[in-house]
């Protein structure tokens, strides 16, 4: 198992920081680059750059009312999400088809319920069997 990614390519998880303007404001932003690649290829999805596409996601969050105390954390696990929904086969990779159409709503219900079943999952196995006489 461990070969799977001990043998991944080094460059994946070196970071690097980029300067970005939000909301007028300069801030930098320091990801792995297999993150910097995953916020490209979601940024092209609806023809955005990655700055356009972490402006748009910081500020319909903080409209949310999220605490963005990390946002790179934020960041990650937008990256980390939009690859299980690729893996749960409910988005397409490489699809030029904007996320901004897909039904959100749809999508996070399932993720919770999937979410759900898997902890419960895991939980049972984990449990010790205990046999009565």
């Amino acid at each position: 198992m461990c070969q799977l990614f001990i043998a991944a390519d080094s460059e994946l998880w070196k970071s690097s920081t980029r300067s970005i303007r939000i909301d007028g404001v300069v801030t930098s932003i320091r990801l792995e680059q297999f993150f910097w690649n995953m916020l490209e290829e979601i940024a092209d999805r609806d023809d955005l750059s990655v700055a356009q596409l972490i402006t748009k996601l910081y500020l319909e969050a903080i409209d949310a009312d999220h605490d963005l105390g990390n946002f790179t954390s934020f960041l990650r696990v937008c990256c980390s999400r939009y690859l299980s929904l690729i893996a749960d086969r409910k988005l397409e990779r490489d699809s030029r088809k904007p996320l901004g159409t897909v039904d959100g709503k749809a999508l996070i219900d399932f993720e919770k319920a999937n979410t759900d079943k898997r902890q419960s999952d895991i939980e049972k196995r984990r449990k010790p069997n205990i046999t009565l006489n």
